[in-house]
């Protein structure tokens, strides 16, 4: 986990456990505890003594614990389809409100998690992943941007959610084909999920 930030990244992480807990359990890949469980027991050591870990190791415990959290978050995107779909024939009777309400809560968890792999991802090669329209104006208008901006994760919250809503880069370029490929990710879970949930809720309401 970058140490610049990082108390952010964290409070999101928590956030993103919350909203997980808010699902019903037939949408959470066994027992919710376990996912808290995992994350919390990555999470603690980067923020308490994460200056003092070996880089490796630290880059390591980052990206296991956001692996984690994408694979439960892609997995209740997997089990809401197929829900909803019919697939496993669980959605009889249940109302357009909480569908509604469980898409969001998985939307909002998948903006929060790739927002997380953005801000991790980022200059790890030592080039930009991403081009912020402040690092263009740097050298074309100087004085409009402080000397020491640089992008922290509320920055890549922004560049996730903006991502996932309008399906494409908004004012945030992507520069590497990782990047490409993250963004690409995401914009598809959150396709699928708004789509399927905006269209099993109308057939509800129109039923």
């Amino acid at each position: 986990m970058k140490f610049d930030s990082r108390y952010q990244a964290a409070v999101a992480i928590i956030v993103a456990l919350f909203l997980s807990a808010r699902l019903p359990q037939k949408l959470t890949l066994g027992p919710y505890w376990v996912v808290a469980a995992l994350v919390l027991v990555l999470l603690l050591p980067l923020l308490f003594v994460g200056r003092r870990m070996n880089l490796r190791l630290n880059r390591a415990f980052s990206v296991t614990l956001i692996a984690i959290m994408n694979v439960f978050n892609l997995a209740s995107v997997v089990l809401l389809i197929l829900d909803l779909t019919g697939a496993r024939k669980l959605a009889h009777g249940v109302g357009a409100v909480d569908l509604l309400r469980a898409g969001s809560l998985i939307w909002l968890t998948n903006v929060i998690v790739f927002s997380l792999w953005f801000w991790e991802i980022d200059r790890e090669s030592g080039y930009p992943d991403f081009l912020f329209p402040q690092l263009a104006l740097k050298d074309t208008n100087p004085s409009s941007i402080p000397p020491s901006w640089k992008p922290l994760y509320l920055d890549y919250l922004y560049v996730s959610f903006t991502n996932a809503l309008a399906f494409s880069p908004t004012d945030v370029m992507p520069l590497t084909r990782l990047a490409k490929m993250l963004m690409l990710i995401e914009s598809l879970i959150s396709f699928a999920t708004v789509a399927v949930v905006l269209a099993r809720s109308i057939n509800i309401l129109n039923g």
